[in-house]
């Protein structure tokens, strides 16, 4: 099913020039979930809200020294 996406997030697209199922994922990885909200002007809790309504799945990795993924 394709999630009706609301005035902000064609916003955040339009702003952005890519698809908010690109998007997320790429500024999240990059900057972190704070750091994306502020760079696409939303709040923290829209970024997951978001990811949530797009399917967007956010896991947290903790590697030691040496260690890649």
């Amino acid at each position: 099913m394709v999630m009706r996406k609301t005035r902000d997030m064609r916003r955040v697209e339009a702003l952005h020039d890519e698809k908010l199922e690109t998007l997320l994922p790429r500024l999240i990885n990059e900057w972190g979930s704070t750091d994306a909200a502020t760079r696409m002007g939303i709040s923290k809790s829209l970024v997951g809200y978001w990811c949530m309504k797009l399917g967007i799945v956010k896991r947290t990795v903790a590697l030691a020294p040496g260690q890649r993924i």
